[in-house]
């Protein structure tokens, strides 16, 4: 079994409030479900208005296939309008 986990760091410049930030982060997850069945969650910066972390994990039979799948998953994130990757990082077990 191969697990794959990737941490994207978000920045969402036009979020005044943390209600305006989790309806942005609730769009980007809900999206990233139904494009990729993958899991995915805010893992960190959870009081501030502006940055967010996003934890994605897969599971997979085939490293490259769990590579390819959190890859996607980045570039992905990366063309929403309303945030901006600061970083991120793929790890595969």
């Amino acid at each position: 079994m191969i697990i794959g986990t990737c941490t994207i760091d978000l920045y969402m410049a036009d979020s005044g409030s943390l209600k305006s930030k989790r309806h942005v982060l609730r769009a980007i997850k809900d999206r990233v479900r139904n494009a990729f069945n993958v899991s995915i969650s805010e893992v960190d910066n959870h009081e501030l208005w502006q940055r967010a972390t996003l934890g994605v994990a897969v599971v997979s039979t085939d490293i490259r296939f769990a590579n390819r799948v959190l890859s996607k998953v980045v570039d992905f994130v990366g063309k929403e309008p309303r945030a901006e990757i600061l970083d991120w990082t793929i790890e595969i077990r």
